[in-house]
């Protein structure tokens, strides 16, 4: 009989079914693993040298159309109650020289100031502040001046914009080339009111008769380096540079920056477009005589034509250098102890000119 074979084959199902089913259809196992490629190591894309224009003042790159144009040059008060000051972060150089009673002023220089929001607030002028512009050829902005600078922009022939005896102030933001700005009036007071912005200065510029552009033949004689700093200095993490009794400077170098950090009054020097402290590549400290006049006012001379002895911090450390200028038109020349040229940091310049007896320290 043929019937047990049904039961048979059932079981059979089953038995097959119970044990997982159909076979598995995972490939076997290599007998050996394959190593993968190793991965081509990447070359680093050499940098490719920047060839284009530069910016006279600070060696970094600038557009062409701003290479040969007369910087601009404005005056900027000190004092304590009408800072923070406007745009000093964005300036090429920034010049700062004691003025009388032992305050100082500043004159900040900018190649192209188109970029650069508030400027000020804009003060008075005097007689080696003109010698300083003019030792760049530069457009001379300024609200105000005593009575010698006034006799000196007319007898030296400086192109200088006044807010306060000329025709360049007005009562609005763009009305002229500078104002006097609102908020400042109520706060620091009518004398500390003065302002204007990069981009009206560059506006109003192209619309004056005088020339813009450097004479043909024209050089501004300086070199600079990515790293400028001095071989043979000492340290200069902190440098101090006293004026008077009432100012002193001190720079802090950031070694993350590159640059030292300003403060004066015992307070970051901030700029007060962004809030933040200002940093400079070159701090250069230039000792010369500064004599009182004996007038009622209390004004002085800074001898800018002698030349004399200084210090050049860079990277944190300081050296010791000499500066000179040949006339009022010339522009000031730096060298090395030994004569050399000075090469500066590729950067913004803090120039600091200080009586002889100015005790600089660097630690």
């Amino acid at each position: 009989m043929r019937k047990p074979l049904l039961p048979l084959c059932l079981a059979l199902t089953f038995t097959l079914t119970a044990c997982g089913g159909q076979p598995s259809a995972q490939s076997p196992q290599p007998e050996h693993t394959v190593p993968a490629p190793a991965a081509t190591p990447t070359a680093e894309p050499t940098p490719t040298p920047y060839n284009g224009p530069r910016n006279p003042l600070t060696g970094e790159p600038l557009d062409e159309a701003y290479v040969n144009r007369r910087p601009v040059a404005v005056m900027l008060n000190n004092l304590k109650v009408a800072l923070p000051q406007l745009g000093v972060a964005q300036a090429d150089i920034i010049y700062e020289c004691i003025v009388e009673g032992g305050i100082t002023r500043m004159m900040g220089v900018w190649q192209d100031p188109s970029e650069t929001e508030g400027i000020g607030s804009i003060r008075s002028a005097r007689p080696y502040y003109l010698e300083l512009a003019l030792g760049h050829d530069a457009i001379y902005i300024h609200a105000g001046g005593s009575e010698d600078a006034y006799s000196k922009i007319s007898s030296w022939g400086v192109t200088a914009l006044d807010g306060v005896r000329g025709t360049y102030c007005g009562s609005s933001p763009g009305s002229n080339l500078m104002w006097r700005d609102s908020q400042r009036r109520k706060t620091m007071g009518y004398e500390h009111s003065v302002v204007t912005t990069g981009s009206n200065i560059a506006e109003k510029l192209e619309g004056y008769s005088f020339r813009l552009d450097h004479k043909d033949g024209y050089t501004y004689e300086m070199e600079f380096a990515d790293d400028a700093t001095p071989a043979d200095g000492v340290t200069a993490n902190t440098v101090t540079v006293p004026f008077s009794n009432v100012k002193t400077g001190v720079f802090t170098y950031n070694s993350e920056s590159g640059k030292y950090a300003v403060e004066e009054y015992g307070q970051p020097y901030v700029d007060g477009n962004t809030g933040e402290q200002v940093e400079v590549t070159n701090v250069l400290v230039l000792k010369t005589a500064c004599r009182y006049t004996g007038d009622s006012l209390g004004h002085i001379t800074v001898d800018l034509t002698s030349g004399g002895e200084g210090y050049f911090a860079c990277g944190g450390k300081m050296t010791e250098i000499r500066w000179s200028k040949g006339g009022r038109n010339d522009q000031l020349v730096y060298t090395t102890a030994d004569g050399a040229p000075l090469t500066l940091g590729r950067g913004s310049s803090y120039v600091n000119i200080v009586p002889l007896d100015a005790d600089i320290t660097a630690q």
